[in-house]
């Protein structure tokens, strides 16, 4: 990465994307900002400009970059990504931050992620793949810990069910294969041994020889208090996660240096941030997925705690530099309470005022399903906006991000109560 300062465009338009935009747009090193389409939130970002341009528009988005002299392009989602974005910017002349078609198969194919994971000895739960509900059911009733049903493709966060019983298996197969609810999503299914154990996001950057860790999560994914109710996108997270200190050298030795080694002989083709997301179960760790960008919320999460300037780590990804890069990160802790339509995640809220106090300067607003109308911010989604509070506790965190959400309002606006509730009832037992 040169000094010059640098022009960058985000393509995407939820609560990653606003909180990407915020840290970027503090980096002394950039001059100007676009997102494509951006939101509510990024549209009234300071050196942010909003774009109307669809993320699957890669025509006009590259016609776009040149037109502006962008520097580099930041891809937030995933579909775009499994769809080839970053190797038809490539082909017009564009640097990417992100994963080519073929490297973002670990998110866009479950059964491909688990292919690689076994060939690189990465640890990960016991599994089996089918093409129709008659072998994936009988595989189910024969191996009583498969209890995990999930859609092979892209499905928005909403394509895996966690069963209790063989009837809950049989129902999720139907959904899949009788209702296509997933469409070509579920052309494949997996069905995996359910594991009992704490949950944590982990985020490697990678320049396609090297990783570079970024601080955990734990993200609450389940839709309603004490995780009860469907999967979501996402509905709140929270950082240090003491688990992941508790079994580091576990995690170290069974999926971070398995990934690592993957990278340094050519097994494993990866540049951009890979997602891991990890289970502990009896002191022992397993990936659970692969994706090939940036959490929501987990983007909202971390983004608070990191000190140093982003956007050299995401140019020495590109370049193959990520050895020359430090990152710093505040001790605090961070808490982030996602704030979503009451139908979410079945339905959607879109063109509803939303009312916006203001808030504490330790508290941050992420937009994600938000709009603006005639200067107006309304919704435009099903998960709305989130509030990410620090605190020198987890637990002052998650009283500042709540007591900030209060201050705001939109018209059947729900969230869950209970973010970082259960490593903050340990807390308070020790």
């Amino acid at each position: 990465m040169s000094d010059s300062k640098k022009i960058i465009l985000i393509v995407g338009g939820g609560g990653r994307e606003h909180a990407l935009a915020w840290k970027i747009a503090s980096s002394p090193s950039v001059s100007r900002l676009y997102c494509a389409p951006g939101n509510g939130g990024t549209a009234t970002l300071a050196g942010n400009e909003n774009v109307p341009i669809a993320v699957s528009a890669f025509d006009e988005i590259a016609d776009f970059a040149l037109s502006k002299n962008v520097d580099l392009v930041v891809i937030g989602p995933d579909n775009p990504l499994a769809d080839g974005i970053v190797d038809y910017l490539e082909q017009r002349g564009l640097k990417c931050f992100g994963p080519r078609a073929a490297a973002a198969r670990l998110e866009s194919s479950k059964a491909y992620a688990k292919e690689k994971m076994t060939a690189m000895g990465v640890a990960t739960a016991g599994y089996g793949v089918f093409d129709n509900k008659t072998e994936a059911l009988e595989y189910a009733r024969k191996n009583n810990r498969a209890r995990v049903v999930k859609a092979d493709g892209l499905a928005f966060g909403k394509g895996v069910t966690v069963c209790d019983t063989i009837a809950e298996v049989e129902s999720a197969l139907a959904q899949i294969f009788d209702e296509r609810a997933f469409g070509e999503a579920g052309d494949l299914v997996l069905v995996e041994d359910r594991l009992a154990g704490e949950e944590l996001s982990l985020f490697l950057l990678c320049d396609g020889k090297s990783i570079l860790e970024l601080v955990p999560c734990q993200d609450h994914k389940r839709r309603f208090d004490k995780d009860a109710g469907p999967n979501t996108g996402g509905m709140g997270a929270y950082s240090p996660v003491p688990a992941y200190h508790r079994y580091r050298d576990a995690i170290e030795s069974d999926i971070i240096e398995p990934i690592r080694r993957a990278l340094a002989n050519g097994k494993l083709d990866y540049k951009g941030v890979l997602f891991v997301g990890i289970l502990i179960e009896d002191g022992k760790p397993y990936t659970l997925e692969f994706n090939a960008r940036f959490g929501d919320p987990e983007t909202q999460t971390f983004l608070p705690r990191l000190k140093s300037d982003l956007v050299p780590a995401l140019f020495a990804c590109c370049e193959g530099t990520l050895d020359q890069i430090e990152l710093e990160w505040d001790s605090r802790h961070s808490c982030c309470v996602v704030a979503a339509a009451r139908s979410y995640p079945a339905g959607s809220s879109k063109g509803k005022p939303i009312e916006t106090g203001a808030l504490d300067e330790d508290a941050i607003l992420f937009q994600a399903g938000t709009a603006l109308e005639g200067g107006t911010l309304v919704t435009n989604g099903g998960r709305v906006l989130s509030v990410t509070g620090l605190g020198d506790t987890i637990e002052a965190a998650a009283r500042k991000a709540y007591d900030n959400l209060t201050r705001i309002r939109f018209e059947d606006m729900d969230y869950r109560r209970d973010i970082a509730g259960r490593v903050i009832a340990r807390c308070q037992s020790k």
